[in-house]
């Protein structure tokens, strides 16, 4: 969903950048980089993968925004954590150790988040949920007809 415009994101998309994502992290590990090429990144997955698909400036906008927010260097600043969100659960980084610490990392996340998790209003999930009642609905009566 966009600012003006519904757009068709899909599986692919989110696939495609999560591979580009590895991609870069793994080589810049292997080489033992700490500079991450993050402008790269941001402008492959922001103007190529789903950018590609956003027609709208106010859109755009957003996009390369949310990515400036949640993607950079400071997310390994040891001084200062940094939190995707502290919305009902602290979503952090997890701290460098063991499989063992990344699972329970992983394991102790919610199943269900909340809007404010992704910088949406809480309300925003009314029309998420008025939709889907809406199309539960129609499709019982077609199973009827």
């Amino acid at each position: 969903m966009g600012w003006n415009v519904l757009y068709d994101f899909n599986d692919s998309d989110f696939t495609i950048s999560l591979k580009l994502l590895e991609m870069y992290l793994t080589k810049a590990h292997n080489e033992k980089d700490e500079n991450i090429p993050w402008n790269s990144l941001k402008y492959l997955i922001g103007h190529a993968m789903y950018g590609g698909r956003v027609t709208d400036d106010y859109d755009r906008r957003a996009l390369i925004t949310y990515l400036d927010e949640y993607m950079g260097d400071f997310l390994f600043d040891t001084n200062q954590p940094f939190f995707f969100s502290k919305s009902g659960h602290e979503y952090t980084v997890p701290t460098e150790g063991s499989i063992d610490n990344f699972m329970a990392s992983v394991n102790s996340l919610p199943g269900i988040n909340s809007p404010e998790v992704f910088g949406l209003h809480p309300n925003a999930e009314i029309g998420y949920f008025t939709n889907a009642s809406k199309d539960l609905w129609v499709n019982l009566l077609l199973m009827s007809a």
